[in-house]
């Protein structure tokens, strides 16, 4: 089952995804496990403050 979720929240967001994209101006950016992105540095800088 696939389902879309759009959060403002992105740390709670890739904490509940088995698999997130990361769009910047409607293009998929990045592509990974919710796990691995909330490692990534780009994600965190960008999205979580850089926490």
């Amino acid at each position: 089952m696939t389902i879309f979720l759009v959060e403002q929240n992105a740390n709670h967001a890739l904490k509940l995804s088995d698999r997130a994209y990361v769009m910047v101006n409607g293009e998929i950016r990045l592509s990974d496990t919710g796990k691995e992105l909330l490692v990534n540095e780009e994600v965190r800088n960008a999205y979580l403050g850089g926490h």
